[in-house]
């Protein structure tokens, strides 16, 4: 793939950023359109499609962000000059062409296009049918910018397919495809994996859990559980199950108080056989499935458990593999729980909404992965390059 200069993609960012601003209105109008013919009955949906000036902000803001970082193309890893004179050495090099499907959230058309382009990969975009009006617009600002700076559009395309024609495309691609991203649920996750030729990163479901051990500071828990849960219900970063220890002491008060802190805040509680004994007026959880199911809602599972070995065992039985926290005033508990608990991002007394590249220092994420082979937690822009061995010799056989 031919490697465009950074002083080029840096004026294609430019470019962007100039075109989005000037653009804003069109783009306000075309999100109007898809919010309008948007059926109102997932409010997780409906809320990742809205764009409005903030986002508009948002957008151009992490363009500046991935701007200002270092060009992630062709640099040295490593360096040696061997006993037999061979000089290796490894550098980064483009993925190649990257897919990402996603649903919805047209500010990741912005988002995922500039981290690929500045790490010089051609990204192809297969967004949303609700998001169709909305996409469309800011594509057309990147091709606008690609055209001002001498560049192909095909850098950056968008795939208006069904889920028919996505199936035989990722069954037989028809141009050169080097890695998938399904940025989704899990239906999308395996209907990819069912499909694709080539290598899945997964962007994983949440599916998030807390442990409250028997140490915890029972103001922080409060504080934490019900940030996690309610400050973005659409986040794959946010909280959807809670084990309370019960050797917490003042056990039953802390329950009702639980209760009391996310009723308030209007958030559905269901609970398990232990904890139906002290909130008997709530919900019973419907069967084991519900361990295993991201909400995306104003709901709440809260189990019981006897002990931190039970509270990890149980997450790494049923959660995404996304973000786990615990809530402790020991060091050495968190150190534990931490080390032992299988997921992208652990938690000591902190908010799971904190899984974010922006919030994490990686500034604007492809995704979140909860894969383990290349990378695990926000896919950022030095994540979006692998990488390239250089021999040089002189005439050297092996014998």
């Amino acid at each position: 793939m031919k490697l465009i200069d950074t002083k080029t993609k840096n004026n294609v960012l430019d470019s962007m950023m100039k075109n989005i601003e000037q653009n804003r209105a069109a783009i306000l109008e075309a999100n109007k359109k898809d919010l309008e013919a948007f059926k109102k009955d997932d409010q997780a949906l409906y809320d990742r499609l809205v764009v409005d000036d903030s986002k508009i902000n948002g957008m151009i803001k992490a363009i500046s962000e991935v701007r200002a970082q270092e060009d992630p193309v062709n640099q040295e890893i490593s360096n040696a000059t061997l006993d037999n004179g061979l000089n290796i050495i490894n550098r980064t090099a483009p993925f190649g062409t990257i897919m990402i499907i996603y649903e919805s959230r047209p500010d990741v058309t912005v988002e995922a296009a500039v981290l690929a382009f500045k790490a010089n990969n051609k990204i192809l975009l297969k967004g949303g049918k609700e998001a169709y009006n909305s996409n469309k617009e800011l594509v057309s600002c990147w091709h606008k910018s690609l055209a001002e700076n001498g560049l192909e559009n095909d850098w950056i395309k968008m795939l208006v397919l069904n889920r028919e024609e996505t199936q035989a495309f990722l069954k037989n691609p028809t141009e050169p495809l080097d890695l998938i991203v399904p940025r989704g649920g899990e239906r999308l996750i395996n209907f990819v994996k069912e499909n694709a030729k080539c290598a899945v990163l997964v962007s994983g479901r949440g599916n998030n859990f807390l442990y409250v051990a028997e140490d915890a500071d029972w103001i922080k828990t409060l504080q934490v559980i019900l940030n996690a849960k309610t400050d973005k219900i659409s986040g794959c970063n946010a909280l959807d199950k809670v084990l309370i220890d019960k050797k917490l002491p003042h056990y039953e008060t802390r329950l009702q108080e639980l209760k009391t802190v996310l009723e308030k805040a209007k958030v559905e509680i269901l609970v398990d056989d232990e904890i139906k004994k002290v909130l008997s007026e709530n919900k019973s959880i419907p069967n084991e499935a519900t361990w295993n199911e991201e909400f995306l809602a104003m709901k709440i599972a809260v189990g019981s458990v006897d002990g931190m070995d039970e509270a990890i065992s149980k997450i790494n039985k049923y959660s995404g593999g996304h973000s786990s926290v615990i809530l402790t005033e020991d060091t050495q508990t968190a150190k534990h729980f931490m080390e032992n608990v299988d997921s992208a991002a652990v938690y000591h007394n902190a908010s799971t909404r904190f899984t974010d590249g922006g919030q994490m220092g990686v500034g604007a994420e492809l995704a979140i992965s909860t894969d383990k082979l290349h990378h695990r937690g926000p896919l950022g822009l030095k994540q979006l390059v692998t990488n390239k061995y250089y021999v040089f010799g002189d005439g050297h056989v092996r014998v």
